[in-house]
């Protein structure tokens, strides 16, 4: 009698242990799966900005181009290349 009572209670703490180590699994299971659903939204967004970084390098290369602000100069501010009779040479 002792003895079945031994296997019952052994048999019940090998099955909570089971039971246990099961939930753990899935547990571990669902946050690596929302873990790396996390990873591949950020890896998404750091793509993005990647490509957005790339369109505005290309935007201020236009935009400070030497022949754009020459232009800009000219026909904003009036501005003009001096004439060779007006350039004066300083030596030192």
């Amino acid at each position: 009698m002792l003895q079945a009572q031994r296997f019952l209670l052994m048999s019940a703490v090998l099955v909570l242990a089971v039971m246990t180590s099961a939930i753990g699994c899935v547990y571990a299971k669902h946050e690596s799966r929302k873990l790396f659903v996390e990873l591949q939204r950020f890896t998404a967004e750091r793509d993005e900005m990647q490509v957005n970084w790339g369109r505005l390098q290309i935007e201020q290369s236009t935009w400070s181009a030497h022949a754009r602000v020459e232009s800009l100069a000219r026909q904003q501010m009036k501005m003009r290349s001096p004439d060779p009779a007006d350039i004066r040479l300083v030596q030192q």
